[in-house]
């Protein structure tokens, strides 16, 4: 038997940690402008300083996790919590976690499936072949777009996990990412823990995205490697149409860029929007991937199941690099998930019925108060400028008063990036009787501010 023992001598080459030093991780800083950059400083202290780590820290560095700002949204939810533990009713519109049930065919196959022990083993990390085929089927149907399920179809555990792995495939440090401005937190946080820099592209009402985009690319050096793009988007709910996909096509050919574009609330449109994939663009999967997921259209939230889809070569290579991380989905979800999109392919349109009444519910109600908002066009969120009167509290104090004085949680614009400040999002994952019912809470609070 070969026994492998600690060596003193390997230790004191290695210096103080007994396990070796291990690779420094560069800290992330934020410039006036918003923009988030990796740090060519080394800031970890020697042990013989006064102020350095406890002796853990000098072994493991955690300066991924120090390098996060303060996630403000749990400055909300401990409120929320504190509030229902003093038996306060609050209604929760802050976290976008879809509350609709999953289609029942999906629920009774995984429930089948499970029963199989041939089931209970190891997957594949890109994804079971009947359901890359089921993806394939859907935006064939749903955009019109031919893909090949074994060469432009990769599985994720989710949306957030296959772009989070995404940006390990694509970017590194030096490299660079286009990102719009507020953003969901992962757009942001993914190419920086890859260890590249975001350059921030102002997205929003009175914002001509496109330009600031063109702004954004001139004045960043060494160029981006990425864009990232997400419409519907969350949270300012802006819209595009096709011809704008077709520009960013254009515009990624041009520049030598790859286009990354989230397309999670693909279904969720109202007032006769169609939000185009970016891959219905001719030529698009040249320079294009799109992420899709099951957890919006089709009430899946906590089933993580997602897709990344078009270009060959970084489909490929997010399959390898998932090959060493993970083995896939648990396979009686991908069953399941199969059997959604192939039997349930009208169920999106059910989903959005139910979003669109709860919006027009939150926003007309919101306007006799005297609180106007635009009718968001897409998405199950509705973002709303903060009124004038309250507007120097700043997100964060706002979003703190309408749970302390109208029972009703919203998440801080600040949470999304710089350029979110000066807002409020709601989430539509309340019926609409608790919705009118946090209507009436926030007149109250709105007239106590005063």
């Amino acid at each position: 038997m070969c026994v492998v023992r600690f060596s003193a001598s390997f230790a004191a080459a290695q210096g103080t940690c007994p396990v070796g030093r291990l690779r420094r991780l560069r800290p992330l800083s934020v410039d006036s402008a918003g923009s988030v950059s990796a740090s060519d400083a080394d800031t970890c202290k020697s042990p013989e300083d006064p102020g350095a780590h406890p002796w853990y820290r000098r072994c493991v560095d955690f300066r991924r996790i120090d390098a996060l700002p303060p996630y403000v949204f749990a400055t909300i939810d401990a409120l929320k919590i504190d509030a229902r533990r003093a038996g306060e009713d609050v209604v929760d519109l802050g976290f976008g976690n879809p509350d609709l049930p999953s289609p029942t065919v999906a629920v009774e196959k995984l429930c089948d499936a499970a029963r199989n022990p041939k089931n209970h083993r190891y997957s594949a990390s890109r994804g079971i072949p009947k359901l890359r085929l089921a993806i394939t089927d859907l935006y064939q149907r749903r955009f019109g777009v031919e893909l090949d399920p074994e060469t432009q179809a990769c599985t994720a555990i989710g949306a957030k996990e296959g772009f989070s792995h995404l940006m390990w495939v694509l970017l590194g440090p030096g490299d660079a990412a286009l990102v719009p401005s507020p953003s969901y937190p992962i757009h942001i946080w993914g190419p920086l823990f890859a260890g590249a820099d975001v350059r921030h592209v102002r997205l929003g009402p009175d914002q001509d995205f496109f330009a600031n985009l063109l702004e954004a690319w001139e004045e960043s050096w060494p160029r981006p490697r990425v864009i990232v793009l997400s419409f519907p988007h969350n949270p300012t709910t802006t819209c595009v149409d096709f011809e704008f996909m077709q520009a960013m096509v254009d515009f990624a050919r041009e520049h030598d860029v790859l286009l990354v574009h989230d397309n999670a609330y693909a279904d969720l449109a109202f007032d006769g929007h169609d939000p185009p994939s970016i891959l219905q663009v001719e030529g698009a999967t040249d320079v294009a991937v799109e992420i899709y997921t099951l957890t919006k259209s089709f009430s899946m939230a906590g089933w993580r199941m997602g897709f990344v889809l078009g270009n060959a070569e970084v489909v490929a290579a997010l399959a390898k690099i998932k090959s060493y991380l993970d083995y896939g989905t648990f396979q009686p979800i991908q069953i399941a998930a199969t059997v959604a999109m192939n039997e349930e392919p009208d169920f999106p349109k059910q989903v959005n019925e139910v979003y669109r009444g709860r919006r027009d519910a939150l926003i007309d109600g919101l306007a006799r108060i005297g609180w106007e908002i635009e009718k968001p066009m897409g998405t199950m969120f509705v973002w709303a400028k903060i009124p004038e009167p309250y507007e120097e509290l700043g997100s964060l104090e706002f979003a703190k008063k309408l749970v302390q004085d109208a029972k009703v949680a919203v998440a801080p614009g600040m949470g999304f990036g710089p350029g979110g400040e000066g807002f409020v999002r709601f989430a539509l994952v309340e019926n609409e009787q608790r919705i009118g019912q946090a209507v009436r809470g926030i007149r109250k609070a709105l007239e106590k501010l005063g």
